[in-house]
């Protein structure tokens, strides 16, 4: 059994114009949402064995968050940069690649390649968006990477940022 898990990065910062899309750094809101998220997250799960993240900065801070908030070993944290700008199929790719030793993968990255991998993966849920800093999931009954497959996915979680609103 292994298990894959999708981070959105964090809200991004929209207010420098002169800045490539690869380059926006995440906004207040990201920032929070992310120690919020990553703190849920290592109370709340195990660690990945894993962590592969995209190489964009709003992902690579979103990672480092989640990973400071773990204390993760950072041999585990791996920059990616075929995460970024990618397709469902291409993820699935990379997924393949993985070494098997790795029991929970979790990649850091983007949508909507991450929305619809999700989709491609879920046996019977079907996610409309992954909102930012939003994080889903999967228990997938392989005994290796190589065999992820379309619909093999049973959701073990989905969670995100407004979940948490307006809670007592």
């Amino acid at each position: 059994m292994k298990e894959l898990i999708f981070l959105r990065h964090a809200k991004s910062d929209w207010g420098h114009e002169f800045l490539k899309d690869i380059d926006r750094c995440l906004s207040e809101r990201g920032y929070t949402d992310a120690y919020f998220m990553s703190a849920w997250f290592a109370k709340n799960q195990k660690n990945p064995s894993l962590m592969l993240c995209s190489s964009a900065t709003r992902a690579l801070s979103t990672g480092l968050i989640f990973a400071r908030a773990m204390e993760l070993d950072m041999r585990t944290f791996v920059l990616e940069s075929r995460i970024y700008e990618t397709t469902a199929a291409k993820l699935l790719a990379l997924i393949r690649e993985q070494d098997d030793k790795n029991e929970r993968l979790m990649l850091v990255g983007h949508n909507p390649s991450f929305t619809d991998a999700c989709n491609e993966i879920a046996d019977e849920h079907y996610i409309d968006n992954i909102p930012t800093c939003g994080i889903v999931s999967f228990k997938i009954d392989i005994a290796t990477w190589r065999d992820i497959a379309p619909k093999k996915g049973k959701l073990n979680f989905f969670q995100y940022p407004k979940n948490f609103k307006n809670q007592d």
